[in-house]
């Protein structure tokens, strides 16, 4: 075990102080002040400075981009707002901009849409601090991000309901790279709903056995309980199916290396997507929900990743040389993060002279037999060699490192 429960709590407890990307949403003023609002807005909503091109590879016009930030409605901003506070219901997109438009840099790349920020999942909570011109979208602020995302897939409540939801078990922990519940057509808002890696829910234990739940009868299944939106946008708790067919825990799993290998090679395949697209993941999405499900809390982006506080940091600068730089790899331990700029990876060991990461990664190159960089799409995750592995003719991905993050007992550097 690399860390127990009593070391991860405090392990979690160390980032929550520590950390200024992860944010305490009970800390909020009970009135939100317009220029916090307008602050955090800000922060994510930057009016794009270079060209964008649709998903038909079109310019996106002066016009368009104009409509989409009048969509974010600052103007609406008052003096003083009431908080709320509300629970997601389904896996939603969190956007840069209150708009389902998919905008790329370039004619034909249609992978990284840069409206894309992230994802919330079902239960997590999150604090609502405006909406948009249209009424469609809400502005959020969870525990790791603040962005846009579709006012329909949030419920409201007050905050005992909303704190107050799976505070204790037992539970189901999704242990999968993905779980699906039970097809409901009785009660479609929890219907073939996905649920990821790390999401925990509570279980209805006492649910009796001959009463069926949304018309089925529980008894190959798990009875959980999932939050749900009603007509009038308000919060609700309702029954669900999930099949114990699903890979689930009944609790967050041990942290030890087999796990951390198990968890990760439960993606290997997984299509790559930026900001959790695709409703997959990215790099750092992708580290963040295998030690999600061990209860781990990392923070969401590289950027913040790799700079954290509250975790046990090697950092490199350019005067570190390849002796140093080699060396660290050479003592990578399993779960060790990796990072490059804009990019990390996951450590799982040695073989063959060489180390070895998995990661979520658009692409990589390397040298062939002949001494040509050869550039592949990988697009997914993938386990690749970190010794070979090129940023560009001359530069090595290991002299490109940045930090390396070490989850496990702290030490005071």
């Amino acid at each position: 075990v690399i860390l127990d429960r009593a070391g991860i709590d405090a392990q979690n407890a160390r980032m929550r102080q520590q950390d200024s990307s992860i944010h305490d949403l009970r800390a909020l003023p009970a009135n939100l002040p317009r220029a916090l609002v307008l602050e955090q807005i800000n922060g994510i909503s930057r009016a794009p400075t270079r060209p964008l091109y649709d998903v038909q590879g079109k310019p996106v016009g002066a016009a368009q981009l104009k409509a989409i930030t009048d969509n974010l409605a600052l103007e609406r901003v008052p003096a003083s707002r009431p908080i709320q506070y509300g629970l997601v219901v389904h896996r939603a997109a969190l956007r840069a901009f209150p708009t389902e438009l998919r905008v790329f840099s370039s004619q034909g790349d249609t992978d990284i849409d840069r409206f894309q920020e992230s994802a919330l999942f079902p239960g997590d909570a999150v604090a609502v601090l405006h909406e948009s011109a249209d009424g469609k979208w809400v502005f959020v602020s969870s525990e790791r991000y603040a962005a846009w995302m579709e006012k329909r897939f949030v419920g409201i409540g007050d905050a005992a309901q909303v704190f107050g939801y799976g505070s204790t078990g037992p539970y189901r922990v999704i242990t999968g790279a993905t779980a699906r519940t039970v097809h409901t057509p009785e009660e479609p808002r929890v219907s073939d709903l996905q649920l990821e890696m790390g999401v925990r829910v509570p279980v209805l234990s006492d649910w009796p056995a001959m009463t069926p739940v949304n018309g089925q009868q529980g008894h190959g299944s798990h009875v959980i309980q999932l939050p749900v939106r009603n007509a009038d946008g308000s919060l609700a708790l309702v029954p669900a199916l999930l099949p114990r067919s699903q890979d689930t825990a009944a609790d967050y799993l041990p942290l030890t290396p087999r796990n951390l290998i198990t968890q990760a090679f439960k993606f290997l395949g997984e299509r790559y997507g930026w900001g959790h697209s695709y409703d997959t993941r990215d790099c750092s999405g992708f580290v963040s929900e295998i030690y999600r499900s061990f209860g781990v809390l990392l923070p969401r982006n590289t950027s913040a990743q790799a700079v954290s506080p509250a975790l046990d940091r090697t950092a490199f600068s350019e005067a570190d040389g390849k002796a140093r730089r080699d060396a660290a790899v050479a003592n990578l331990q399993v779960g060790d993060l990796v990072y490059i700029p804009g990019h990390v990876m996951m450590a799982i060991g040695q073989s063959n002279g060489m180390t070895w990461v998995i990661h979520d990664t658009s692409g990589g190159s390397w040298f062939d037999a002949s001494g040509k960089r050869v550039h592949a799409s990988l697009n997914g995750v993938s386990v690749t060699p970190l010794d070979p592995m090129m940023a560009s003719d001359t530069a090595r991905y290991i002299d490109r490192m940045t930090n390396i993050q070490r989850i496990g007992p702290h030490t005071t550097k």
